[in-house]
């Protein structure tokens, strides 16, 4: 029974994942209270924050690049009035070995952004504070209802589309 039960999992690959390097692809702050050279006083800042995902295969085997995508906006609430645009494209070059190809969409697009996001919050935060502002933390996101919601928007585009065929 042990030998059977050792077979079965000698034929089962071994998941693994490496990050490769990481690195920042694109940022971008506007402090709207510097540019306009106002005070900023007493504010209470509305936070609204966008997450969009990518990834691709590279050339090299088993290589695969994944962009995350932070579009973070504060708003002064009582007036409505910009405070700062915070745009972020972070991404990782991981090599992976071991996901099914059935499962490896998923796994990009989850599991590898799960690895990048504590430094993506730590940048977010210190570019905040660096730009006068109190550090802004990010919640946790959850990927795997960013992919979900991604995939139910496709299936409705693609619904949509045949419609009007």
């Amino acid at each position: 029974m042990t030998e059977a039960n050792n077979g079965a999992a000698a034929a089962q690959p071994q998941l693994t994942m490496k990050i490769l390097a990481q690195y920042v692809r694109d940022m971008s702050f506007e402090n709207a209270v510097a540019q306009k050279g106002l005070q900023a006083g007493e504010v209470q800042p509305e936070m609204a924050v966008q997450v969009s995902l990518d990834a691709r295969k590279r050339p090299a085997e088993n290589q695969y690049e994944v962009l995350t995508k932070f579009k973070i906006t504060a708003n002064n609430k009582a007036t409505n009035t910009p405070l700062y645009l915070l745009e972020l494209d972070y991404g990782g070059i991981f090599h992976v070995e071991g996901v099914p190809e059935d499962q490896m969409h998923p796994f990009l697009l989850i599991e590898c952004p799960r690895q990048l996001f504590p430094f993506v919050r730590r940048i977010v935060s210190d570019v905040t504070r660096d730009g006068g502002f109190p550090p802004f933390n990010l919640d946790m996101v959850d990927f795997v209802a960013l992919y979900r919601a991604e995939l139910t928007r496709r299936a409705e585009q693609q619904a949509a589309e045949a419609v009007k065929s």
